[in-house]
């Protein structure tokens, strides 16, 4: 954990990434727009939450900053780093989910962030996490390469080993036990990040932060007008349900938020705005659902 730490320098890039991320989502409406909610939070900090909603394109879109202040973290928001209650934090970070309305066109979550923890009689402890990844309801071989292909990219100047052992958590975070399914395709996830000193983690966040735009928007851009009927919308309806169960179940982040006593509208604005669930509900063998499951959220190496 060597070198200067500039948490004010984390920060404004983060609300510039908010805004590059808006630009390019909303670029992809013709009339839509995203609302933005600017807020405060009682005990410490605030945040900047838009919501684009309704779209031709995108039924729902999130993109929510938010820097989270305390005197104080709580015991059970730092139950995987006990020796940190009680000190004060701040907690920072982008989150980004996006849900498009043709059942073709994956939905996609991003995620940075920063936290850092002090007292006055301790060095400060800090780390960044997060990643990106993609949760197609009809999985296509080219979308998924790219995907990977531009997350093994990002990586590559931070050394050989970082796509490999980020894309194998991403593999093992994204996973439904009581399902025992992977929710997507993966991406890269990374958290308690900290070892190659604060300039060089921060330039990692950076290129994650905009690779995301770099791999989600050809993506989008290539299935938004694909041809779609009721089979299609009944299916991602039904696995959209699978996205609810991860993020109010295991998400680390919708843990945190919950439990820090957050902004529930915030925290949850990565639901979809409809989801649906059937009684033990199997997919025709050799269908293109069927082929979802055995192909697509089966961990493999896409490039």
């Amino acid at each position: 954990m060597t070198g200067t730490v500039n948490a004010d320098a984390v920060v404004a890039y983060l609300q510039g990434l908010q805004d590059d991320i808006c630009r390019t989502l909303g670029g992809f409406e013709a009339e839509a727009t995203f609302r933005q909610d600017v807020w405060t939070r009682k005990a410490g900090g605030g945040g900047d939450t838009r919501i684009l909603a309704d779209g031709d394109v995108l039924e729902r879109a999130g993109v929510g900053f938010s820097r989270i202040t305390g005197d104080s973290l709580p015991a059970a928001a730092s139950a995987r780093r006990p020796e940190l209650a009680g000190r004060r934090f701040m907690a920072t970070g982008v989150s980004v989910v996006v849900h498009p309305r043709n059942p073709f066109a994956p939905t996609a979550h991003a995620n940075v962030r920063f936290f850092i923890a002090e007292s006055d009689d301790a060095p400060p402890v800090w780390w960044f996490g997060g990643g990106f990844d993609l949760t197609p309801y009809y999985g296509f071989n080219e979308d998924a390469r790219h995907w990977h292909a531009t997350a093994r990219d990002l990586c590559a100047p931070f050394g050989d080993d970082v796509y490999p052992r980020f894309k194998h958590w991403c593999d093992e975070y994204f996973y439904l036990p009581h399902r025992d399914e992977r929710r997507g395709i993966g991406g890269l996830f990374f958290d308690d990040l900290d070892e190659w000193g604060f300039a060089h983690c921060f330039e990692f966040l950076q290129a994650v932060g905009h690779g995301f735009l770099d791999a989600y928007a050809p993506i989008l851009d290539r299935r938004r007008h694909q041809p779609w009927g009721e089979r299609e919308r009944d299916f991602q309806l039904y696995r959209r349900g699978r996205y609810v169960e991860f993020n109010l179940v295991y998400d680390r982040g919708t843990l945190f938020g919950l439990q820090s006593k957050g902004r529930t509208e915030s925290i949850l604005m990565s639901m979809p705005p409809l989801a649906g669930w059937r009684y033990d509900w199997q997919p025709s063998p050799g269908s293109e659902e069927a082929r979802l499951y055995e192909h697509f959220l089966q961990p493999r190496d896409w490039v």
